[in-house]
């Protein structure tokens, strides 16, 4: 007679929580449309993303929640609201301006914006905390707008700021190669092997490039103020070791 094998329930709980571990893996990434879609967002910033593509700029970074960022010259504060809600109540942003404006210091008293912080002066003084516990900061389209002499002390205090393995992302319209920051004040471009030069000579490490905002069609010789939403941009990534 054949006896009946014991059933033994660890032999099949075991592979059944790797599978229900990656099922929560593959949805756990963020709901950018209910962000974007926000009705408190501004009509004018939703506007906007078509060209900015939050979403798949948010995605290359990894910002995820529970993160500590920074949105460096936050302006009226586009990516700080985003930001703040990708990273929720238990992240932070910083959002910093070399100078107060007073409709981003408006918005943040915001009940959903309150996990921000509106850090206001001059950039080579950038008021993040220097004890490396950041994950993310963000300068998006205004690097080419710091001055030379600024630049440097800005990015090392950003690289005090980030944590081992943080990250530090610049997205700026693209000057010609070779170019470096002779146009900034007047097409409002930036030459991305600078960026690249400066960010390393601070300590950082160029990780990757994003091509989501890549435009091979743009002559980079005109200005980005005269015609908007025409040129190319880069995305580039860089680490702190």
């Amino acid at each position: 007679m054949q006896v009946a094998k014991r059933f033994r329930p660890h032999r099949i709980a075991a592979p059944l929580i790797l599978l229900l571990t990656a099922g929560c893996a593959a949805t756990s990434t963020e709901n950018y449309s209910e962000i974007l879609t926000s009705p408190t967002r501004p009509d004018a910033e939703k506007a906007l993303d078509a060209v900015r593509k939050p979403n798949e700029v948010m995605a290359f970074y990894g910002v995820k929640k529970g993160d500590k960022v920074a949105d460096i010259f936050a302006s009226r504060g586009y990516y700080t609201a985003i930001l703040s809600q990708l990273v929720g109540p238990q992240g932070l942003v910083y959002s910093a301006n070399p100078a107060p404006r007073p409709e981003l210091h408006e918005r943040v008293k915001q009940p959903s914006m309150a996990n921000v912080r509106v850090i206001d002066g001059p950039f080579d003084k950038l008021a993040l905390p220097q004890d490396g516990s950041l994950d993310f900061v963000l300068l998006h389209l205004d690097y080419h707008e710091i001055a030379s002499e600024v630049r440097g002390p800005m990015n090392q205090r950003i690289f005090g700021a980030l944590k081992r393995g943080g990250s530090y992302g610049v997205v700026d319209h693209s000057a010609k190669e070779g170019t470096g920051d002779t146009v900034a004040k007047t097409l409002h471009r930036m030459d991305k092997t600078l960026v690249i030069k400066e960010a390393t000579a601070a300590g950082f490490r160029l990780e990757k490039e994003g091509q989501m905002l890549s435009r091979p069609e743009d002559t980079r010789d005109f200005s980005v103020v005269k015609i908007r939403d025409k040129s190319d941009r880069f995305v580039l990534k860089f680490v702190k070791p």
